[in-house]
C-alpha cells in the first residue's frame, strides 16, 4: 500500500476518518478488531492503566487478524498519553511513556490537556529520531533513542531501516508515519491554541468538549458532574461553547492542521462543510457515516 497508516493516506485526500476505541487489549480482541469499520482505534491510556502488555498483545493480534480491507496491515492506533502537556518539564519527565507507547508499534499519540507550547515542542520533539530532520528548526534535534524500534516495525510490517526513516510525525516530514494530535480542551489550552497549533509537526487536534465544559463553566448542578446544560459534553452548546469550538478549528485552519470534533447525525453536514475531517464513532455515527464516505468521493474500500 502506499502508506502504512491509512489515516494520514486519507487525509492526504481530504477525507473523513473516524475512529473508535478499542473493545480490550487482548490478543483475541486484536484479532477481532482487525475487521473494523471505523478508520482507526484510539486506545485511552489518559483515565485507563498504562498496560503496555495488553497493548502489545492487541496489536500482535491486529496483525494476525490481517490484512484489512483497504490492504493496509493493520488499522492504525493512537494512543492518548497519560502525561497532559501542561510544561515542557512535564512532557520530558513522562517521556518514557512515549518510548514504550512507539515501541510497542502504535502509529500515533494525542496529548491531552495540551496548553503550553513548550509541552508540545517537548512533545513532538520525543518522537523524533535525531537523524529525521525534515522540517525541523536548526539545532532542533529529536530525542528519541534507539532499542525499542524493532518490535514496532514488525508490527508494521517494514525492516527496521525503514521503520527509523518512516516513524516521524507528518506532515512535518510527508513520508512520515506518525499522526501526533492536541487535545485543546480547557481556557489555558484555549488562550494559547494558536501557538499551540503553530508548532511543526502537530497534525490533528481535538477541541475536547466535556473538559472544555468543565474549564468554562463557573458551576455544576444536579447529581455528580452534570454540567450546566449550556456546558455539557454534547450538544446543543451555548454561547460560549460554540466560540470555543470555533476558535480551536480557525486556529487549526489557519495552520494547515486537521480539526477534529465529533459528529452526530444532527450536526454532520455543517461540521463537515465547516471543515472537520476526524471524528470518533458511536452507535449513532453509523447513521450517516457511510453516507458522509460517499458524499466525500472514497475509493478506499471499508
Amino acid at each position: 500500500m502506499p502508506r502504512v497508516n491509512r489515516v494520514i493516506e486519507l487525509l492526504e485526500q481530504d477525507q473523513p476518518v473516524f475512529a473508535t476505541g478499542t473493545p480490550a487489549l487482548t490478543h483475541e480482541a486484536g484479532l477481532a478488531a482487525a475487521g473494523t469499520r471505523a478508520d482507526f482505534f484510539i486506545v485511552d491510556f489518559e483515565h485507563h492503566p498504562f498496560d503496555m502488555v495488553g497493548l502489545r498483545a492487541f496489536m500482535q493480534g491486529l496483525v494476525d487478524g490481517g490484512p484489512t480491507r483497504s490492504g493496509h496491515r493493520t488499522p492504525p492506533v493512537v494512543a492518548t498519553l497519560p502525561v497532559l502537556g501542561t510544561s515542557a518539564e512535564a512532557i520530558r519527565a513522562n517521556t518514557w511513556q512515549i518510548n514504550h507507547l512507539l515501541a510497542a508499534g502504535v502509529h500515533g499519540l494525542l496529548l491531552c490537556h495540551a496548553e503550553a507550547p513548550e509541552a508540545v515542542v517537548a512533545f513532538v520533539g520525543a518522537t523524533r529520531y535525531p537523524f529525521n530532520t525534515p522540517g525541523a528548526s536548526p539545532g532542533d534535534e529529536g530525542r528519541r533513542g534507539g532499542g525499542g524500534q524493532g518490535y514496532a516495525a514488525e508490527v508494521w510490517g517494514l525492516p527496521v531501516t525503514e521503520y527509523l526513516a518512516k516513524a516521524d510525525p507528518w506532515p512535518i516530514n510527508p513520508a512520515g508515519e506518525l499522526l501526533l494530535g492536541l487535545k485543546v480542551e480547557n481556557k489555558r489550552a484555549l488562550a494559547n491554541r494558536a501557538a499551540l497549533l503553530a508548532v511543526p509537526g502537530v497534525a490533528f487536534a481535538e477541541w475536547g468538549p466535556g473538559d472544555m465544559g468543565m474549564s468554562l463553566a463557573e458551576h455544576y448542578i444536579g447529581p455528580g458532574y452534570r454540567a450546566d446544560p449550556d456546558f455539557a459534553h454534547d450538544p446543543p452548546y451555548g454561547p460560549e461553547m460554540q466560540a470555543a469550538q470555533l476558535a480551536v478549528f480557525e486556529a487549526c485552519r489557519a495552520n494547515g492542521v486537521v480539526f477534529y470534533s465529533t459528529m452526530r447525525p444532527g450536526d454532520w453536514r455543517d461540521l463537515y462543510a465547516l471543515g472537520a475531517r476526524m471524528s470518533s464513532s458511536t452507535p449513532r455515527t453509523v447513521e450517516f457515516m457511510d453516507e458522509l464516505r460517499q458524499l466525500a468521493g472514497r475509493t478506499m474500500p471499508v
